[in-house]
């Protein structure tokens, strides 16, 4: 069986919706939710260069992947992944929790994130492709920035970028 037979396939196609979709929901209220935790704070035109960079960055890495799956291109969904969509809804979940109500971005997180992060941990990890201990140390690398980013803003009223 080939890594095209064995990977991803086409679910890949539903990443940059996905993100979309989070963005969608987090944009309205999300600078605000942010300026209100860090003194240094954002603007509206930063959040969008940021969310826009990051998109691009999920499409290239979903066209890696349809045009020429390989343990590289699974390897870098996992590490981008376990920074876009692990990483990222520990925030705001954590963010929530912390302020004790919504925070912009929280249902996608929970409701899109999570549940299509985890399918394709389980699907790499059912094809024998990605070994669980490459799987966690990509995830741990990848997410480290989101989640030290996050502990900032969220306990320590400062950012790392």
């Amino acid at each position: 069986m080939t890594i095209s037979q064995k990977g991803l396939g086409i679910i890949i196609i539903l990443a940059p919706f996905i993100f979309t979709g989070h963005f969608l929901e987090e944009s309205p209220g999300f600078v605000s939710w942010f300026n209100a935790h860090v003194s240094r704070g954002i603007t509206t035109r930063l959040f969008w260069s940021v969310n826009v960079t990051a998109l691009v960055i999920t499409v290239i890495i979903t066209i890696i992947e349809l045009s020429a799956p390989s343990t590289v291109s699974l390897s870098l969904i996992i590490l981008w992944f376990s920074f876009l969509m692990l990483a990222n809804a520990i925030f705001h979940i954590t963010g929530a929790i912390v302020d004790k109500h919504y925070m912009p971005g929280l249902i996608t997180a929970i409701g899109l994130y999570l549940p299509y992060y985890f399918f394709v941990v389980i699907r790499l990890l059912k094809t024998g492709i990605v070994k669980i201990g490459w799987l966690i140390l990509l995830a741990l690398l990848g997410s480290a920035l989101m989640l030290i980013h996050g502990y900032l803003i969220i306990f320590r009223g400062s950012r790392l970028f």
